[in-house]
């Protein structure tokens, strides 16, 4: 048996990717694959364009496309929340009165936090469009809170049957009694 053992020499497309004199003669021979041109790459590279100032015009526009995208993040959500809200049963259970307590809180929370989530797109230029902006967000989260007095509804948690008031009723008087008699 052998002890030293002799170590292979790489392949030699190996060799051939690591010295870049036979890269660029490989690399002659091959064809551009179609829609590609290695010289318009090469005069674009080489190329640069001078980064053009954006106005403050171009600037509160894209504020305001960023703002409205959080002002609709809200609705977005409703639909997942209404399938796991009817998926999640009417009986009183940890799992489904948990899916309430965060159906609540998360558009209470939002409701709460308007001015802040949209601080970041105030500007002199934006000022005036926000408030439409704003108002969509508030619906949106309203839509989300209506979806929760929906689901405590139908869990039977909110009290819109008469009976539910019944420790407040008086008793009835009659006006008239019939009395059955045999005779």
């Amino acid at each position: 048996m052998n002890s030293t053992k002799s170590i292979p020499s790489p392949p030699q497309w190996a060799i051939d990717l690591t010295n870049p004199v036979l890269r660029s003669k490989l690399a002659g021979n091959v064809v551009d694959p179609p829609g590609y041109s290695s010289t318009s790459s090469a005069k674009r590279a080489t190329s640069k364009q001078p980064v053009r100032k954006v106005t403050t015009d171009e600037m509160d526009t894209l504020k305001l496309k960023k703002a409205w995208e959080v002002a609709l993040a809200p609705a977005k959500s409703i639909p997942m929340n209404a399938v796991m809200m009817y998926m999640s049963g009417n009986t009183l259970q940890i799992f489904s009165i948990m899916m309430v307590f965060m159906l609540f809180k998360t558009p209470i929370q939002a409701l709460l936090q308007t001015n802040q989530a949209f601080a970041r797109f105030e500007t002199p230029g934006t000022a005036g469009k926000l408030f439409l902006v704003k108002a969509t967000y508030v619906l949106m989260n309203l839509l989300a809170l209506a979806l929760g007095v929906w689901k405590v509804n139908s869990m039977g948690l909110l009290p819109t049957t008469r009976s539910d008031w019944l420790a407040w009723e008086t008793q009835r008087v009659p006006l008239e009694q019939t009395i059955f008699a045999l005779g």
